[in-house]
């Protein structure tokens, strides 16, 4: 067989080279090829609301998902340590995939839901927690990260407040956010310290 020929039948390549230098399998991914300095460093550098913001910086996952914490924690002061974890962690997939806006996600259907899961799975299993969350942590996750969209749309993506509340609905009563795009560096910082206060706190009992 010609060389050429050959080499149009080889699978496409379905790995990533990290920045850690970590080579993640995009089909099945490993734990052990998950690191946080990559998930932290992909995150700062992936737009919520595709870039479609005011100011002079996008507004990174990254900080979303320090924000997010910070909601759960007003909403459930007393969460395991380990679900603190996993609400900073919850977009923690999109280092690798981007954040795709639920519509888009819809239209891709079960097959993009279900690469998704597997990504999800192993950065959990990497950093102690189980593949699948329990039913109620998601369910408290995602009621602070509606919260925290509501905050994002009204302040920085254009939505009016009757926008927001059709589409996110009202925050609760006595909390106050304030969404202030950092620059790309600062939200990775930013996301690694609290990622490594959580841990600490998690493994101190």
């Amino acid at each position: 067989m010609p060389a050429a020929d050959k080499k149009t039948k080889e699978a496409p390549r379905a790995w990533q080279r990290m920045i850690s230098g970590r080579r993640l399998d995009l089909l099945d991914p490993s734990p052990f090829d998950v690191e946080i300095e990559d998930i932290a460093h992909g995150l700062a550098r992936v737009a919520r609301w595709n870039g479609q913001t005011k100011g002079d910086h996008a507004f990174s996952v990254a900080e979303h998902s320090v924000v997010v914490l910070e909601i759960l924690d007003f909403l459930y002061p007393e969460l395991e340590q380990k679900w603190r974890l996993a609400a900073l962690l919850h977009d923690a997939s999109e280092y690798v995939i981007g954040d795709m806006i639920s519509p888009f996600k819809a239209a891709l259907g079960v097959n993009y839901r279900e690469f998704e899961d597997r990504l999800e799975a192993a950065i959990q299993l990497r950093f102690g927690l189980p593949p699948k969350l329990p039913a109620e942590v998601k369910r408290k996750i995602k009621r602070a990260d509606v919260i925290c969209a509501y905050f994002e749309a009204t302040q920085i993506a254009g939505f009016s407040h009757a926008e927001s509340v059709k589409f996110f609905g009202r925050p609760p009563a006595g909390l106050e956010i304030a969404i202030k795009p950092l620059p790309v560096k600062t939200a990775q910082q930013l996301f690694l310290d609290v990622f490594a206060e959580v841990l600490a706190e998690l493994e101190a009992g």
